[in-house]
């Protein structure tokens, strides 16, 4: 907090701030920089024309975050099993520059999210989460968080669905009506958001959810955000668009979307259908594996896969 009251009355955000550590190295950056810009070398003019680095006070707190390594919280992956009870996998990105913690979350993503399909003679790859919108969501959190919080972000990757956390609420003078339609005009780190937006790791600043929604215009379960005071959660479902429902299954769908675990008579009520109509709906979802059905004892709940 004393770093942010400081900051304050000097008119600097936190990235601008004097980084600690003055004996940074740049080799990702300088690889990703040479790769999508051409650029011969890393050298100290570049770094100053990225705002990296000034004559009168060294390097950022945005060159640190930038550099090989740093003392910064990373990201926290968690792969999950078939409830949150079980870990299969967990990997914490920490103290390395944002960008090998963005690269090693895409490869992460590569190796559970994506599924050869073979098409006659031709073997394609297909993503169960559209990889772009994972690339920026991931970009998102690394850009907009807030980095004087000591937090991790967090990858919560599910059989269904990809969940990720950013520490920090919207920045001020955001809405959160603003955030969800896509009109962000301010960005809590704008020096972090250039290098990523010169390096194509993001495309124009702002747009990041509008292009998700997009992305999901056709998909029967739509991604969900979340914004509380002190983090913002985008949650990324597995696209299934092979199955063909009627109209009876999309709205028991979308109603046990919204409420979560729900019994019949209470779909059937929400729904405004018979008992027989909500049975054939409800079966023909559990058939193609959508929902699940969980005996409780007392009764029996339908929820989402």
């Amino acid at each position: 907090m004393q770093i942010m009251e400081m900051a304050r009355g000097c008119n600097q955000s936190f990235e601008e701030l004097p980084s600690i550590d003055q004996q940074l190295t740049f080799s990702k950056l300088s690889i990703e920089l040479i790769r999508v810009l051409g650029i011969e070398q890393l050298n100290r003019d570049i770094l100053k024309t990225l705002e990296l680095y000034s004559d009168q006070n060294g390097f950022n707190n945005a060159a640190a975050l930038l550099a090989d390594t740093n003392s910064f919280k990373g990201i926290d992956i968690i792969r999950f099993g078939n409830s949150i009870n079980e870990i299969m996998e967990r990997k914490s990105l920490e103290n390395i520059s944002i960008l090998l913690q963005m690269e090693q979350c895409i490869q992460m993503f590569h190796q559970y999210y994506r599924y050869e399909k073979i098409e006659g003679m031709d073997r394609k790859s297909v993503d169960k989460i559209p990889e772009r919108d994972f690339r920026e969501a991931v970009a998102n959190a690394l850009v907009h968080r807030m980095w004087d919080i000591p937090a991790s972000i967090k990858i919560s990757m599910y059989s269904d669905k990809i969940e990720i956390s950013s520490p920090g609420g919207l920045p001020a003078g955001i809405s959160e009506d603003e955030y969800l339609n896509g009109q962000i005009s301010l960005l809590r780190n704008p020096i972090i958001g250039n290098v990523f937006f010169r390096l194509k790791y993001i495309e124009k600043f702002g747009t990041g959810i509008m292009r998700i929604n997009y992305a999901y215009k056709d998909a029967l379960i739509k991604p969900d955000y979340h914004i509380f005071s002190n983090s913002i959660q985008i949650i990324l479902p597995v696209i299934k668009s092979d199955y063909k429902l009627n109209e009876t299954e999309k709205k028991l769908l979308n109603i046990l979307k919204i409420n979560g675990s729900m019994t019949r008579n209470e779909i059937e009520k929400a729904a405004e259908i018979d008992k027989s109509k909500a049975i054939r709906g409800l079966n023909r979802l559990i058939e193609k594996k959508m929902i699940q059905k969980r005996d409780l004892g007392r009764g029996t709940k339908y929820e989402i896969v």
